[in-house]
């Protein structure tokens, strides 16, 4: 695979290198660790499912990243994400802000997804954001979801939406299996804003330490700050439902 994306790097105008390993020494200084060790789900097999299989997985990791890059970012991709996410930080004893689940980006990209494929229109004009837990509690949230600043109440029915707030939880079990880019956002200190999983402490009136998907500013330091998500009634109810079930995993 390395060798493969190697020679791809005349085409794509590239120098970086791309080394296999199975020593976690060659990880010694990394900025970034994107940690995706774990085993996939089975078709009828939930996130859920697969807590006691990959919390093994995530130690062993874990032990080889404290040892070897102390000082990085940890990007938390394993299911259930969140709860990984919680596990893989009380393993490394890194600050909050170096670590963080991605789950909150790749279910918000679903999202706008299906809001673009619904309404046939360029992804690029779609907003929308999902928070919460990755897994059945998500949160993707409606009220704020818009094409070019237009409401998607405005240009959908109920029903419709009611559809792909159900396809967007499910839309990792629709797929089997997915591939992700990941930019890294904290190499080049984009200040970008991204729903991703951190620990909340305090914030969201969550004060037990549990890493749920919020809005985040993620540059150089990795988690800068966290974004205050103005939720009505209606959606704090959702969100505490969700954070809910992250606790009770």
């Amino acid at each position: 695979k390395s060798l493969d994306l190697f020679q791809s790097s005349p085409i794509e105008k590239f120098d970086s290198k791309v080394k296999g390993t199975s020593n976690y020494a060659d990880i010694a200084g990394a900025d970034v660790v994107i940690l995706t060790a774990g085993m996939p789900r089975k078709p009828g097999m939930s996130r859920d499912e697969l807590v006691g299989i990959n919390a093994k997985i995530v130690k062993d990791c874990c032990a080889g990243i404290k040892q070897y890059a102390p000082d990085s970012v940890v990007i938390v991709v394993c299911n259930p994400m969140d709860v990984m996410a919680v596990y893989a930080k009380q393993q490394l004893g890194f600050p909050r802000e170096r670590v963080i689940g991605m789950g909150g980006s790749l279910d918000s990209a679903r999202f706008r997804a299906f809001i673009a494929e619904e309404l046939n229109v360029s992804i690029k004009d779609v907003s929308g954001v999902v928070l919460g837990n990755h897994g059945d509690a998500m949160m993707p949230v409606v009220r704020t979801a818009a094409v070019s600043s237009v409401p998607i109440t405005d240009l959908l029915s109920a029903e419709k939406i009611k559809a792909i707030v159900a396809r967007t939880k499910q839309a990792g079990a629709e797929i089997g299996g997915h591939l992700n880019n990941v930019e890294v956002f904290f190499l080049k200190d984009q200040k970008r804003i991204i729903p991703c999983a951190v620990e909340l402490n305090g914030e969201f009136g969550v004060t037990d330490k549990l890493m749920v998907g919020v809005l985040c500013q993620l540059g150089g330091a990795g988690m800068e700050k966290i974004i205050d998500f103005k939720m009505n009634a209606d959606e704090k109810a959702e969100f505490d439902k969700s954070v809910e079930a992250v606790r009770g995993l």
